[in-house]
């Protein structure tokens, strides 16, 4: 049965993470991430999770059962989740088990201590409005819209709609099935396995996500949208899906382009690493998310016409932060730097500003004493994690190695990181120590200063002028 943790419950499970490793105790409230110290649990690594959802978009209910499988990375009696919505029942390999919650944190007893290397099976039932405010939650990221509901939001928006370890170290194979009023569309990640039509006025459907991705960017849209399915020449898989809401055809003439696109990243980063791929777009989110396989983009993003820049951007993201992942959230650079420096690589290839020049422009549009110099490009704080600090400090790092060790030894260096890392996790210095196997030299003075240490660099070349066409095509 259920009960309400307090405070210093969950103060004393922080503490847990203390706990020797050879000890059966509760779970960690966290997983251990210096930027946020209670996202995720630990203990364990997921390895699947399959979610049986129902929603109605007139009453804003989401009844969900989710199933987590996981197996222990050391002893435990019990295992925290991140999870916001009131959850009705609890079971461990098929046996109900005790359950307490507090803020976003889900604990669920074990059904008794267990060992490291134990296959736990947990199946959790939940029945809530997510929009609602409740006491112990006062934010939600769930965002109810005219015709149904958006669950896409970084750096968290699993607790709003399924329990997990909400961080980016713990990713996971997902099957997804979301039933809604026949004629409403429910969207998610991976491979559409089909439309199952209920005959009570409702229709199922199923998505499969067979590579391991992260919860953030796993995600939800429900509503009315235009949805176009087909194949790329090499057979993968393409599901793209509009709002009907939007105006215009400056996204779809966009975002149809993404077969397009991908084979141009593939020139540079090596095979694409899905076999699904596409794009939703709606306007009811202010940003784009690089939500794996399928990318959410904001209608915002096409205002003035088409923008092939936001979707190489998001494109980008699935070698650099969904098919090789972050550790940590100081990592984040790893993709939001990587992703703008392909926007860069458009840009040059398409005659429209060469990466150096954008790099140049880039270096001196910020002063020295500008606070996006203040931090280290490889340790942002969460203040700066999104924004120019990761973003484009992240790709004038990118253009420093590139102009140090040349195109060759660069674009290698690339290719090797996404195939080495392919559905794993990568760090700062581990980027830094495999740019320096591929070049065959050290490069700790350039990691140190563009990556590792704070305050405005020199560049090693400059460019006279801002390129004509970089105002023309770049600042939408």
């Amino acid at each position: 049965m259920g009960a309400t943790l307090t405070g210093a419950v969950v103060a004393a499970l922080v503490l847990a993470a203390v706990a020797p490793a050879h000890a059966a105790g509760p779970g960690p409230a966290g997983f251990g991430d210096p930027y946020y110290p209670l996202a995720g649990g630990g203990g364990y690594d997921v390895g699947h999770y399959d979610l049986r959802l129902a929603y109605e978009p007139a009453t804003d209910v989401l009844t969900g059962t989710t199933t987590v499988r996981l197996t222990t990375t050391t002893g435990l009696s019990s295992v925290n989740f991140d999870f916001a919505l009131p959850v009705r029942s609890a079971r461990v390999n098929g046996r109900d088990v005790g359950f307490a919650q507090h803020d976003h944190e889900l604990l669920v007893g074990a059904g008794g201590d267990v060992p490291a290397g134990t296959e736990l099976t947990f199946v959790i039932g939940y029945s809530a409005s997510p929009s609602d405010t409740h006491a112990e939650v006062p934010v939600t990221r769930w965002k109810r819209t005219p015709d149904g509901a958006l669950a896409i939001a970084a750096p968290t928006m699993s607790p709003w709609w399924y329990p997990s370890n909400d961080h980016p170290g713990d990713k996971a194979t997902y099957d997804v099935s979301i039933t809604v009023p026949d004629g409403v569309e429910a969207i998610s990640n991976g491979e559409l396995l089909g439309t199952y039509p209920r005959g009570d006025g409702r229709t199922t459907w199923g998505w499969f996500s067979g590579e391991p991705q992260t919860t953030y960017a796993t995600f939800l849209a429900i509503g009315q949208f235009d949805v176009r399915r087909s194949t790329t020449g090499d057979g993968r898989r393409v599901l793209t899906a509009y709002s009907t809401a939007l105006s215009g055809t400056a996204a779809r003439e966009s975002v149809e382009r993404t077969p397009e696109l991908v084979r141009f990243l593939e020139g540079r980063f090596g095979p694409y690493p899905f076999a699904d791929l596409g794009g939703l777009v709606t306007p009811h989110t202010s940003s784009a998310l690089e939500t794996r396989t399928r990318p959410a983009y904001p209608a915002r993003a096409f205002r003035d016409g088409p923008n092939t820049y936001v979707v190489v951007h998001e494109l980008a993201h699935q070698w650099f932060g969904n098919s090789v992942s972050m550790s940590r959230w100081s990592d984040i650079w790893l993709g939001e730097g990587f992703a703008t420096y392909a926007e860069w690589l458009w840009s040059e290839a398409n005659g429209q500003g060469t990466a150096r020049e954008l790099a140049d422009w880039t270096h001196r549009h910020y002063p020295a004493d500008h606070e996006v110099w203040d931090v280290a490009v490889a340790d942002p704080t969460p203040r700066y994690q999104y924004g120019a600090a990761v973003h484009e400090r992240g790709a004038l790092a990118l253009q420093a190695l590139r102009t140090e060790v040349g195109d060759e030894v660069f674009f290698r260096t690339l290719r090797t990181w996404a195939g080495r890392g392919a559905g794993g996790h990568g760090t700062s210095v581990g980027f830094a120590a495999l740019a320096e196997e591929v070049a065959g030299r050290d490069l700790d003075g350039l990691f140190g200063t563009w990556v590792f240490g704070a305050g405005k660099p020199v560049l090693a070349t400059a460019v006279a002028a801002e390129p004509a066409s970089f105002r023309q095509v770049h600042r939408r």
